[in-house]
């Protein structure tokens, strides 16, 4: 479990990428609160930003947003839509380069604001975030990273490189920043050129670091009947998530006017009347707020009188799938697939005005799926309908058809983009090369195992095995109390 400080150097950032960062920042806290696994989301997100003071000159760290209990997202946002525009006055040197100075750390790194959030066992994380840093590192700020290495807050450094400016921020600069940090275990340095692609790549990334599942990965180990290698005969893995579901929608719910907490509902006892969980009183009419939210079931928002949401329904009539593109289904990632596969099938039982033939439905459906299956492609489409749950949702699911050559279609949901994990790295694999010996070993080992093709009316048998043996010590209590 990590907890993120976010220290944004407003005075060196340009309005436009401060713009943008906002977006992401918003973006952050909208999964975090959609896709927590917990049902009360812990508090785990900081944000501060330096300005310089236009009267008397200072820089100044201020706090935007302090973790307190669990995660407020009304309280986030409004902090993020309250950053100031204005505060770009960057530093220019002799060289016509932008320069920085201080970036007031130890007024984060210290018991009066890091140190005093979240529990004992949290990790901590802070990231600053600039067009520049310090070519020199005062002792100050060299002893307050230093003290943070001792209480394990690791801190990152991320760069954000603008190409086309006119404010450059020079390699030479750079690399004095980084002979600053080499003694230091606990401070790393990062570059971004911050376009779309990477700003949605650090979104991901902080909100990976942000869930509780994700701190180690799952050991696995791959166990053969014969040796591999030499006397190896089994394979160690790591298994990590590649996609993170979302909740299907905001779900409509009553709250309290005195405090804001949501009430249980008394549909069921409709004779009782609705109470404050804090006091206990008795609630009236105007005692109760009608139009609120819950956002997964851990955040409560209000929303404005005119806006209401309708109730995730359970589907009961024909669901509608409208077909986005095509997509090559060598491009299409197995890792991206979510839930339990459909089998998808002609129908035979709907006449309508523009199809009164009976086979006609019969005939397009094995057209298009044997057009498909030649071209190698399926077909993105979207529905308000989620399969796994039968009910419409609010955010659109998303799904592939995959062909077959003379049969059924399958039909796969697909991960949305704000659902997707970022890859673990794998350039260890491109640039590792494998021996020879261990190539052909490998290979002769897979050849010994048998080689099948999967017939499904013939599966693998899970559960009789296992109900047969709990079955037996039953039936022997059992022929003890008959004698």
């Amino acid at each position: 479990m990590v907890l993120l400080c976010f220290v944004v150097d407003l005075r060196n950032i340009s309005p436009s990428l401060i713009g943008d960062l906002k977006q992401s920042f918003l973006k952050l806290s909208n999964l975090h609160a959609i896709s927590s696994p917990v049902d009360s989301l812990t508090d785990r997100i900081g944000l501060c930003y330096i300005l310089k003071d236009r009267i008397s000159g200072n820089d100044q760290l201020k706090f935007a947003y302090t973790p307190t209990g669990n995660f407020c997202l009304r309280d986030f946002h409004h902090a993020i839509n309250s950053l100031p525009l204005d505060a770009f006055v960057p530093e220019i040197d002799e060289s016509g380069a932008i320069s920085c100075r201080d970036l007031k750390l130890s007024s984060v790194l210290c018991d009066r604001a890091l140190y005093s959030w979240g529990g004992r066992d949290i990790m901590r994380k802070v990231i600053v975030l600039s067009s520049c840093f310090p070519e020199d590192m005062d002792s100050e700020a060299k002893n307050t990273l230093m003290a943070a290495t001792d209480k394990c807050v690791s801190v990152e450094f991320l760069l954000f490189e603008k190409q086309e400016s006119y404010l450059s921020y020079t390699q030479e600069k750079i690399n004095r920043f980084l002979r600053c940090l080499s003694d230091l275990d606990n401070c790393s340095f990062q570059t971004c050129i911050p376009d779309g692609k990477s700003l949605h790549g650090l979104e991901k990334r902080w909100l990976q670091e942000l869930k509780d599942d994700t701190g180690e990965s799952l050991q696995a180990q791959i166990i053969f009947k014969s040796n591999l290698v030499g006397s190896v005969n089994k394979v160690f893995c790591n298994i990590t998530a590649a996609t993170n579901q979302i909740v299907d929608g905001f779900i409509p719910c009553q709250t309290c006017r005195c405090h804001g907490i949501p009430l249980q509902d008394s549909v069921e006892k409709p004779t009782e009347k609705l109470k404050c969980s804090v006091t206990n009183h008795e609630l009236g009419k105007y005692d109760v707020i009608e139009n609120s939210v819950k956002v997964g079931n851990r955040t409560t928002l209000f929303l404005p009188t005119i806006h209401s949401l309708q109730k995730l329904h359970p589907v009961s009539s024909q669901v509608d799938f409208n077909v986005i593109e095509r997509t090559n289904l060598t491009s299409l990632s197995e890792g991206l697939l979510l839930g339990i596969p459909y089998i998808v099938s002609p129908s035979t039982c709907h006449e309508t005005e523009e199809m009164d033939q009976p086979d006609l439905n019969t005939q397009i459906f094995q057209g298009l799926c044997g057009a498909l299956y030649s071209m190698d492609q399926g077909l993105v489409c979207s529905s308000n309908c989620n399969l796994d749950t039968m009910r419409a949702v609010e955010f659109h699911c998303y799904y592939v058809l995959q062909p077959s050559e003379k049969g059924p279609m399958l039909l796969r949901r697909l991960a949305g983009s704000e659902e997707v994990l970022p890859i673990c790295n794998v350039s260890q694999f491109a640039e590792s090369s494998i021996p020879r010996e261990i190539e052909i070993s490998v290979k002769g080992a897979l050849l010994e195992i048998e080689s099948t093709n999967y017939n499904p009316l013939i599966p693998f048998q899970t559960t009789q095995v296992s109900s047969s043996q709990l079955m037996k010590p039953s039936f022997q209590r059992l022929k003890r109390k008959q004698k």
